[in-house]
């Protein structure tokens, strides 16, 4: 219903800029004075249908108000009846376009929303004084081929990469054991 409405109003408003330099009361005489102040179509061509008009009153009323409006004005009415009724905007399907642009649409909307990272890279920043040796043990523990002699050069030697390419889940796992020891982890 809504397109129908703004369809309608497009119409008028086209209608009315076409008989612009002559003013009338109702649509009706107004559609009418367009088509004669249009160039006379060849013989082959059927004379246009006579305009509807409504037996309401109220209705045409309407029409005429409607018909009296600017461009910018029935803009404008179109988008305070669209919020005032509620009425979405549909968007309507090409009639013969090329389908490459509208392929390209959903691939701007993936751009725009931002990716949540899912990879991280678990840093060593700092630690407390006195966690130093559960630090080295943990490192220890968690790099088997280290030597306690490597691990204690590698954690006071920072900052440090622990580990790289982590899911979510194990990479802020690692980071509550390490803050549990009292150490300084960035999650990158």
């Amino acid at each position: 219903m809504a397109t129908r409405c703004s369809s309608a109003l497009r119409a008028i408003a086209r209608t009315r800029g076409a008989a612009r330099s002559r003013t009338f009361a109702s649509s009706s005489r107004c559609l009418a004075a367009a088509a004669t102040d249009a160039a006379p179509s060849s013989s082959s061509e059927p004379p246009p249908p006579p305009p509807s008009v409504s037996a309401d009153p109220k209705l045409n009323k309407i029409v005429d108000d409607i018909s009296g409006l600017t461009l910018l004005q029935a803009a404008d009415l179109i988008s305070l009846l669209k919020s005032r009724l509620n009425i979405q905007e549909i968007a309507m399907p090409a009639a013969a376009g090329p389908s490459a642009p509208a392929a390209a649409a959903p691939e701007e909307a993936a751009e725009e929303k931002p990716k949540e990272k899912t990879v991280f890279t678990v840093k060593l920043e700092s630690f407390d004084a006195s966690a130093k040796p559960k630090i080295i043990r943990e490192v220890k523990a968690m790099v088997p081929n280290l030597t306690l002699i490597e691990a204690k050069k590698f954690v006071e030697a920072l900052p440090q990469t622990l580990k790289e390419n982590l899911p979510k889940e194990e990479a802020e796992k690692m980071q509550k054991t390490f803050m549990d020891l009292g150490a300084v982890i960035k999650l990158e």
